[in-house]
């Protein structure tokens, strides 16, 4: 008898790349936070030695165990130890999180005799030439191999599309967009103050925000290339950056801002686990990136009340609507020209922007419906076992 008909909750295990900060990392941790208890267990193992976030998954009495792999390149003693861990564990289900988790995981969880396995695919039209030979050579081998596991969830439809393109044939998709945490995310008008006290920030300055971490698809060149295009005619504006790796010791990022004149007007800010706060300060929300899935930083900022200016990446263009501006992949006027229309908008076209971009996140991006989703999903493949 499954554990749908019986009083014993569905095992599960989740397997992930890292457990650093990052969007896909803090989705499964606040999917682990809100599962229900009393119908899954859960565990998570990373390929890699946990960072911060496996110290937030640990503080929800939930199990982490890591394969202390090295980063970007699996080993075979990590292999057998994953293999061990999935025959101690016996889970009815292994969520895998990330290409390197996907095809490691499939591996192992069809050795160990695991029941279900599910991959989670977060990316896409990602240029692997920007990356790690062996990542490529993982993508392509996930492709080949898609058709394996039960079934893979993906966040966003263009995610669906480019891997569709690239080879993917699995037997089931399962579209999940990521949800926003709203009762965190949100107007808040003392952060916004004590925010930009924090920074120096002069009364009256407008801030622009980029929170992303420094990774060659963000292309924060182009961001830059835009802020000296926007502080050019307006010379009151700041730029906030946040993100794992932006900051004044990241020498080939502190290069770009140097070469264009820039620093008097930025702000580097590194990794932050306040982002409510930080979000709260800013006049508008940008995003630079070349490919995205579905960005978080988006409709976080827009959870905050922050209209925003992106280029045309992943789900970004359905996750904004009619809250901001959607202007091209790697150009640098018309991410300036977007930036540059919101702020002589003025303060009050801004404002109800941003009440546009907040309701739109209540009404479509709910982390509530995003866990139901996933929980209805995992009973269904135990069910069906």
């Amino acid at each position: 008898m499954n554990n749908l008909l019986s009083s014993s909750p569905i095992k599960l295990v989740h397997l992930i790349t890292t457990l650093n900060l990052g969007g896909s990392e803090m989705m499964l941790y606040r999917l682990l936070e809100r599962m229900d208890k009393t119908r899954f267990e859960n565990r998570v193992i990373s390929l890699v030695a946990p960072g911060e976030v496996g110290a937030m998954i640990a503080e929800l009495d939930i199990s982490v165990d890591t394969l202390d792999m090295p980063r970007g390149r699996p080993t075979p003693h990590g292999f057998l130890e994953l293999l061990r861990l999935l025959k101690q564990h016996r889970p009815d289900v292994l969520q895998t999180w990330l290409y390197h988790a996907d095809l490691l995981g499939l591996l192992a969880g069809r050795f160990a005799g695991v029941p279900a396995i599910l991959w989670n695919v977060r990316s896409s039209d990602m240029d692997m030439s920007r990356y790690r030979r062996l990542s490529g050579w993982t993508v392509r081998a996930c492709a080949m191999l898609s058709g394996f596991p039960q079934g893979v969830v993906i966040n966003s439809n263009a995610g669906r599309q480019h891997h569709l393109r690239i080879g993917y044939h699995p037997r089931r998709w399962v579209h999940i967009p990521n949800g926003v945490d709203v009762k965190r995310f949100k107007p808040h008008s003392a952060a916004r103050q004590s925010s930009r006290a924090e920074w120096g920030l002069e009364e009256g300055a407008i801030l622009i925000g980029y929170v992303a971490r420094d990774d060659p698809m963000k292309d924060h060149a182009t961001f830059f290339q835009a802020a000296r295009l926007v502080a050019d005619r307006h010379p009151g504006v700041v730029f906030v950056l946040c993100g794992g790796g932006i900051n004044w010791d990241n020498q080939s990022l502190v290069s770009v801002i140097e070469s264009l004149d820039l620093r008097p007007w930025v702000r580097l800010l590194g990794q932050r686990s306040d982002m409510e706060r930080v979000y709260a300060a800013f006049d508008l929300a940008a995003s630079a990136s070349l490919s995205e899935g579905f960005p978080n930083i988006l409709a976080e900022a827009m959870a905050c009340g922050i209209p925003v200016v992106a280029t045309d990446a992943g789900d970004s263009a359905l996750i904004v609507g009619g809250a901001g501006i959607v202007v091209p992949p790697g150009n640098a006027g018309a991410l300036a020209q977007g930036c540059m229309q919101l702020i002589e908008a003025g303060e009050a076209e801004r404002q109800r922007l941003g009440e546009i971009a907040r309701q739109r996140i209540l009404a479509r991006f709910s982390l509530v419906e995003m866990v139901s989703t996933y929980e209805e999903l995992y009973g269904q493949l135990n069910a069906a076992e």
